[in-house]
This record gives structure tokens, C-alpha cells and sequence, in this order.
């Protein structure tokens, strides 16, 4: 028995696009301008695109949302259950 038969074939892995801001508002059902204030204070997590000191482009990852607003409700429960 050879080893070469039990090889694992290389995984091809896409990265996750990135989503704008108005995508992102409507996946957490806010407004986008509330969304940008907390991309700024860096209460979700965004990324910024381009140099600009006082407009940037914040792009967002779906998953890093999902994250973020999970542990938002956690944490909501969690303070009503110590109450």
C-alpha cells in the first residue's frame, strides 16, 4: 500500500467579499448613518478604504456582523437575566 493513495487533494479557499455600507445596514436592519457612526468609533467592526482624513470608504464583512450582533444579544440577555 502506497501513501500517495490516501493523499488529501489541495482545498481552494475564497476569501469573503467585502459589502458596502448600505448592504451591510440593511443585513443589521438599521440606518447606514448609524452604521458609519459605529464603524468611526469602532464599535463594529469596518474597514476603511482610501488615504482621506475626513471621508473614508468603510467596507464591512457579513460575518464579522453576525459576530458582533450575536454577541450584542448575548450580552442584552445576559444583562436582563442578572436584573
Amino acid at each position: 500500500m502506497s501513501s500517495q493513495n490516501n493523499a488529501v487533494p489541495p482545498v481552494s479557499v475564497t476569501p469573503e467579499p467585502f459589502v458596502s455600507a448600505d448592504e451591510a445596514a440593511r443585513f443589521l436592519c438599521m440606518k447606514r448613518r448609524y452604521l458609519l457612526e459605529f464603524a468611526r468609533q469602532g464599535v463594529v467592526r469596518a474597514h476603511p478604504l482610501g488615504t482621506g482624513r475626513k471621508r473614508k470608504i468603510w467596507v464591512f464583512r457579513l460575518s464579522e456582523l453576525a459576530v458582533h450582533e450575536c454577541e450584542r444579544q448575548e450580552a442584552a440577555l445576559c444583562f436582563q437575566l442578572c436584573r
